[in-house]
């Protein structure tokens, strides 16, 4: 088991969720940008390729364990775009408002507006890591006309976790870490450091 672990990641937001989530394990988690990484190239067309790519990355460089996460929005109207895109959904500059606008422009009155979030969540332990820590979470929900609520991040605004009625930038951030696909993907590899580590005691 290790007490440092260096985030593959420089969204505020996903820095400070995953933080929170990871706090009762006494690990030190320490952001990307800390040591001056430039993030990784994210060339692949599923999450997980680039999730291990970006934990990769940020291992080889550091010589620290790696988490990543990579997660995005995933539409059923729009054969699940933007996806692996949701981040520059409308262009390189990144822009939650923007995404948010084209997100509306491109769903139109489209009646279907079913929509889930997922994550993959990656720990390598060293870059030539031949088995990952792998942990994937889903939350259902679906986009609404126009956004509501101060909170989040992304497309948060626009998505309605159905068993609240409330936005993801409307819930509490701790109900949101309990219900959210990050939330629960962190939940399942917590779970999964913990029994490393019982596991690495026992040898």
């Amino acid at each position: 088991m290790f007490d440092r672990l260096v985030i593959a990641s420089s969204n505020p937001g996903k820095l400070q969720e995953i933080g929170q989530i990871l706090a009762p394990l006494d690990i030190e988690t320490l952001p990307q940008n800390a040591f001056g990484i430039p993030e990784a190239e994210e060339p692949h067309d599923t999450f997980i390729e680039n999730a291990l790519a970006k934990a990769r990355h940020a291992a080889a460089l550091t010589g620290l364990p790696a988490l990543s996460d990579d997660s995005g929005l995933c539409v059923d109207a729009l054969g699940g775009a933007p996806g692996v895109h949701s981040a520059r959904f409308a262009g390189d500059a990144r822009s939650d408002e923007r995404n948010n606008e084209k997100l509306l422009e491109v769903l139109g009155v489209e009646q279907n507006r079913r929509a889930h979030y997922y994550c993959v969540i990656v720990v390598m332990r060293h870059a030539m890591d031949p088995e990952p820590l792998i942990a994937q979470g889903l939350w259902q929900g679906e986009i609404l006309r126009a956004p509501r609520g101060a909170g989040g991040f992304g497309y948060d605004p626009l998505f309605l976790d159905i068993a609240s009625g409330q936005t993801g930038a409307e819930l509490d951030p701790a109900r949101k870490n309990l219900v959210s696909h990050r939330g629960k993907a962190l939940a399942l590899l917590t779970d999964a450091l913990k029994q490393s580590a019982l596991t690495c005691r026992r040898c």
